[in-house]
């Protein structure tokens, strides 16, 4: 158990990251320092988890173990206020912030990068991890143990993070808007909203379920589906069409560049 563990900015993304470690038994409560902008904030969270959230980052810093999770613009500001000459494990999780911009901002921290996507808010998620060259192998397990707790975790090269990021973290949007779409069909084709609303949700994750715990590949599920001259084949020949596929994937591709340009207009 980590007896100390510091939080840079206690949102949505690292409440979800903090508080399944403290049900595991993994982060004492008693020891989490946690950091907000605001007093009314602070006042609301602690109520709500019984946390040591304040407005003053000075004792989050001096945790061994710090988690990083302001917004990427306030990076600068967040590392002018961290106290000099303390160092330890630094995780962030900003979008876009190399790890080479970790190190140039916190000297003598051993900085990790992490990629969670938003499903990890229902301990369903994918964490892409990079770590700077002075990172133990034992603060690595630690934080691969820690993601863990929230989903699956992949230790990937820094480079692959920006294709990473585009699948796992925008990826959640498009299939959204996949979900919203056919929805919206049922809808059209004469089903009441939410009950066509729920009816897209559970395919989708049905269709997850099956792909994965059978290991299908995408075209094998298409495949058994779709029946001669039936009614799957033909909304296919629509979506072929209108181009979904090359829409996706042109999709994936854009969200990747988009992370390699910011993550170079952030570089050191």
């Amino acid at each position: 158990m980590l007896a100390s563990f510091g939080v840079i900015g206690l949102g949505r993304m690292a409440q979800a990251l903090l508080l399944p470690l403290i049900q595991a038994g993994l982060v004492d409560p008693s020891g989490v320092q946690a950091v907000v902008a605001s007093r009314a904030s602070a006042e609301r969270l602690t109520a709500e988890h019984g946390l040591a959230v304040g407005t003053d980052p000075r004792a989050a810093w001096m945790a061994p173990v710090v988690l990083l999770a302001v917004k990427p613009q306030q990076l600068e500001a967040v590392a002018a206020a961290a106290p000099a000459g303390h160092t330890g494990l630094l995780v962030s999780v900003l979008a876009g912030v190399p790890v080479a911009r970790l190190q140039r901002l916190f000297p003598g921290w051993r900085c990790v990068r992490a990629v969670p996507n938003t499903p990890s808010l229902v301990g369903q998620g994918l964490t892409g991890l990079s770590f700077a060259p002075e990172v133990t192998e034992a603060d690595a397990a630690l934080v691969q143990q820690l993601f863990a707790r929230v989903g699956e975790v992949h230790r990937l090269p820094e480079p692959q993070l920006d294709a990473f990021l585009a699948l796992t973290s925008s990826g959640p949007a498009f299939v959204a808007l996949v979900a919203e779409a056919m929805a919206d069909g049922a809808v059209a084709a004469g089903l009441p909203r939410l009950l066509a609303q729920h009816l897209a949700h559970r395919t989708l994750a049905g269709s997850a379920a099956l792909l994965q715990e059978q290991a299908l590949h995408p075209g094998q599920l298409k495949d058994m589906v779709s029946s001669p001259a039936g009614t799957t084949i033909a909304g296919l020949r629509q979506l072929e069409r209108a181009g979904l596929r090359s829409a996706l994937l042109e999709a994936v591709l854009a969200a990747a560049e988009r992370s390699r340009e910011l993550g170079a207009d952030r570089a050191p």
